[in-house]
């Protein structure tokens, strides 16, 4: 299946220094998954914002965004992600990323957006994300096991609130809906 019988017209612009691959996910409604090889910078961020906004006019607003084949993403591109949370969240919507490279991750901790975004380990968890309506109560999410988002250390939360990383000591957060950031 290509990404025009997905999304309509979604391939008549190209840009050889990212591409987007498309997967709509079969059994929740409005979820597409997008694999994205390359960077966003200033320079392409444009062309990737009209694809996406294509893809949620489109019906599409539970977005899951694999970043495994993304090497790059400048700060005009972490604003694209900011942009397409506030597309999708008044339609009921919401996004997800995945498989981020530790670079890249990095970027989205200088800038502070880390805690804004639904950051998942695998396309499971994200399809359950959404499944379970796209948030989760409490009694569904603790005990949480995740990783330390500094050390990858795998951690245990039995509620939200503040807490110690036992490994490299950084202070770290959870939310009621499971959300992990620099407390």
């Amino acid at each position: 299946m290509s990404n025009n019988d997905i999304v309509t017209g979604f391939d008549e612009e190209k840009d050889d220094s990212l591409k987007i691959k498309l997967q709509a996910v079969e059994g929740v409604e409005g979820c597409l998954v997008l694999f994205l090889t390359g960077y966003i910078d200033t320079y392409n961020s444009n062309f990737f914002q009209k694809r996406v906004t294509k893809a949620i006019e489109a019906g599409y607003i539970k977005l899951i965004f694999n970043c495994s084949g993304l090497n790059y993403v400048s700060s005009t591109g972490i604003g694209s992600f900011t942009a397409f949370l506030k597309a999708v969240r008044p339609r009921g919507g919401d996004l997800v990323l995945l498989e981020i490279q530790p670079k890249v991750y990095e970027v989205f901790q200088l800038l502070g957006f880390s805690q804004f975004f639904n950051i998942k380990d695998n396309l499971n968890e994200a399809v359950e994300f959404f499944g379970a309506g796209g948030g989760t109560k409490s009694s569904d999410v603790f005990p949480k096991i995740f990783q330390c988002p500094i050390c990858s250390k795998k951690l245990k939360a039995t509620k939200s609130g503040r807490f110690r990383c036992s490994e490299c000591k950084t202070i770290l957060a959870i939310d009621n809906s499971g959300q992990v950031f620099l407390g």
